[in-house]
């Protein structure tokens, strides 16, 4: 810290700012699907920002993926960009998680939107050095077919499902839910390398059964006539968490190094602020946040962005919420493969309190 004459009288000024700041963010990081937003709002979204942050404007190193995990921040990209944000948020948009980790750990990004397993796994590589602030896109996959027979996982029994992910997260998900359902026994799961290969499946058979993320969803049944999206694993995850601890189907998560954290807090609460308004923009007027979908390069047709975006399930949960809902999805994949966690589930300091 800078030394000055009157270091006490500083002190209590920045903490104070800091409380501000950091009140602000969460109560902006509300923002939920439906929630609705006009121009004079967005306007007032990025006054309140710029004035939450304290000292000099901070460059931010902002790593993100394409697909769900960033149309949640297209609308504040685009205000970057504009440069219409108080602090320099630099966003990179990455193809693969495996293109933002090794800079995360090395500390080439300050903050990044990345999967939520993954969080946990550089959480422990790490040694505790980097912390989620929020919980930024919920579960985005579901069982699509033709046939309008299947209306919850309870349907599959007896059922071949076409799917990606083996050894990953979402055979994880898929097993769990078909335990739960007491059906794991009765339905074969085929794996494929690509979700375009599971797509392909279903053009050509559609009373055939597959589990896809958005934005595939979208795409193969604007494609396949017939075909539609039967069950969301987010509600079939949510039924079985209804009287429970709050655990739900996390996809992404935002997580920021600890060391920028300590050095910069009014910058990511600046960053909190801006992002939840962000959520709420674009689930409020997916049309026009397919636009911007696509200006990022999240995305590269803003038509299926737009139609997707109900779907992608983008959310800006933050404190006790995203505490519950993270805690226990992690959960459920340690008990399946401890190794899909990083080998140890994370402390309670991965977790941001504000």
């Amino acid at each position: 810290m800078e030394k000055t004459s009157a270091p006490a009288f500083k002190l209590v000024a920045a903490l104070c700012a800091l409380a501000l700041a950091v009140i602000a963010a969460l109560s902006g990081c509300a923002g939920q699907q439906g929630a609705s937003a006009s121009a004079s709002g967005s306007a007032g979204a990025s006054g309140s920002a710029g004035s939450s942050a304290s000292g000099d404007p901070v460059t931010v190193r902002v790593a993100s993926l394409k697909g769900p995990t960033s149309i949640g921040i297209a609308e504040f990209i685009d205000e970057a960009a504009a440069g219409e944000a108080y602090d320099d948020f630099q966003f990179a948009i990455s193809g693969t998680a495996d293109e933002v980790l090794p800079n995360l750990i090395q500390g080439n990004v300050d903050i990044a939107l990345i999967p939520a397993n993954a969080a946990a796994t550089v959480y422990n590589k790490t040694n505790g050095g980097i912390t989620v602030i929020d919980v930024n896109t919920l579960g985005v996959l579901y069982v699509v077919s033709g046939d309008e027979a299947i209306s919850s996982v309870k349907d599959l029994a007896g059922k071949t499902v076409y799917m990606t992910g083996a050894g990953t997260t979402p055979e994880y998900v898929m097993n769990y839910l078909l335990k739960e359902a007491g059906i794991a026994s009765d339905v074969t799961l085929e794996f494929k390398s690509e979700a375009s290969e599971v797509a392909a499946v279903l053009a050509a058979d559609p009373s055939a059964i597959g589990v896809l993320p958005e934005p595939y969803v979208t795409s193969v049944t604007l494609k396949t006539e017939g075909l539609a999206p039967r069950v969301s694993l987010t509600e079939e995850w949510n039924a079985l968490q209804a009287d429970a601890s709050g655990s739900q189907l996390v996809t992404g998560v935002t997580v920021v190094r600890n060391d920028f954290l300590a050095e910069n807090p009014a910058a990511v609460a600046d960053f909190l602020e801006r992002q939840a308004a962000s959520v709420e923009l674009v689930n409020a007027d997916p049309e026009t946040a397919g636009e911007l979908v696509v200006k990022a390069g999240i995305m590269d047709n803003a038509k299926a962005a737009a139609q997707a975006i109900p779907r992608c399930n983008l959310v800006c949960l933050t404190g006790n919420e995203m505490k519950a809902a993270l805690s226990g999805y992690l959960g459920v994949l340690f008990e399946q493969d401890p190794t899909s966690v990083g080998g140890a589930l994370p402390g309670d300091d991965f977790y941001f309190a504000g």
